[in-house]
């Protein structure tokens, strides 16, 4: 392993996408995650799932004392577990917090569930839609006059969950740097997407921030939205300051606009634009704006994205196990990453406190795998 977490070992209980995207940012940066899963989810071929790339992975039975056992002999040389259950979970298993700081004091217990370890919510059902709806956040989402639209799962799940474990995990991980000790981490998706917003709430009660899809940053003004092109694609459009505004209207040839200060005239722009980017193909408009800072990109397909120029040239984008996907973020200069290989059953458990002939005897009676 290389990178600036080299060294540091991560067990990361098999859960749904946000606990793997946690062990991934890890991982991707250079900690050694071992993937702990179902015994009957392991087999032998390699994972070429994107959020399990770069770990090793193994199967062990929870629900049985000697997975339990072996689970607790794991994490007395762990830096780090990441655990995703309901509140309550791990500890009916014998796998919280107390048990296992009790065998490894140095231990950052990282949890993260939707609605946090307590609070009435805590012990509920929910996805992402119903955590950012909680928040807030769901809210300010949409257009003027119509319902809430719900986005990819990205806004709950993945930045306020699982990318907010990650920064705590760095965070504790540090603060051991001078205690010496442990930590638990109380990371749920309600209140990562409501940190998230944090710029809103304050806009929204200063009253710089009015109703949904009516503001200048939500599709509200024409000057920051996207335009369907003659071909049937999408341009997006973000010319907010006025030198770029002017830039944008003197590579289309539009001289004969209204103030775009005033709200008033934000519909007849709207109209006016809508019709001018329909004249050409998306291609034409890159043509015309290429080299500009008119702020206006082409909306690329997921599949379109790895080919464009640009993120060619920064590698952006890699293909591993014959799969094309983001490479690591952020990257620090001059460090590594880790092997982006897809994860593989790990075999081999002593350096993790598990000796041969412990692992055969829990393979035979059906614990590990």
């Amino acid at each position: 392993m290389s990178g600036p977490l080299a060294g540091i070992r991560v067990l990361e209980l098999a859960g749904l996408a946000p606990g793997p995207f946690a062990g991934m940012m890890l991982a991707d940066h250079g900690a050694e995650v071992l993937r702990v899963d179902r015994v009957k989810a392991v087999t032998d071929a390699p994972r070429r799932d994107v959020m399990d790339r770069g770990k090793r992975s193994i199967g062990l039975d929870l629900k049985s004392a000697e997975g339990v056992a072996a689970f607790k002999r794991l994490a007395a040389s762990a830096d780090v577990v990441i655990e995703v259950f309901r509140p309550g979970v791990a500890e009916r298993l014998g796998i919280g917090p107390d048990d296992l700081l009790a065998v490894n004091e140095r231990l950052i217990y990282g949890r993260m569930t939707g609605w946090g370890q307590d609070g009435p919510l805590a012990a509920r059902a929910g996805h992402d839609i119903d955590y950012i709806a909680i928040s807030g956040a769901l809210s300010a989402l949409g257009r003027a006059g119509e319902k809430p639209t719900p986005p990819i799962n990205v806004l709950g799940d993945f930045a306020g969950g699982g990318l907010m474990l990650a920064y705590g995990v760095l965070l504790a991980l540090l603060e051991r740097g001078g205690t010496g000790r442990g930590r638990v981490i109380d990371a749920a998706m309600v209140d990562g997407a409501a940190l998230l917003f944090a710029m809103f709430y304050q806009a929204s009660q200063s009253g710089f921030w009015g109703a949904r899809g009516t503001n200048l940053l939500d599709t509200g003004a024409p000057i920051y939205d996207t335009y369907e092109t003659a071909d049937g694609k999408y341009l997006a459009v973000g010319p907010l300051e006025p030198q770029f505004w002017a830039e944008m209207l003197g590579r289309m040839g539009l001289t004969d606009l209204p103030d775009r200060d005033d709200r008033g005239n934000w519909p007849a722009i709207r109209a006016r634009l809508t019709a001018e980017f329909r004249s050409k193909t998306r291609a034409a408009w890159e043509a015309v704006f290429e080299g500009s800072d008119a702020c206006v990109s082409p909306v690329l397909e997921l599949a379109e994205a790895p080919d464009h120029p640009h993120n060619r040239a920064r590698g952006t984008f890699v293909e591993v196990g014959g799969v094309t996907q983001p490479a690591p973020a952020p990257r620090l200069l001059g460090a590594g990453h880790s092997d982006l290989a897809p994860a593989t059953r790990l075999d081999d458990l002593t350096s993790w406190g598990l000796d041969d002939e412990t692992a055969k005897s829990l393979r035979d009676q059906g614990v590990l795998a």
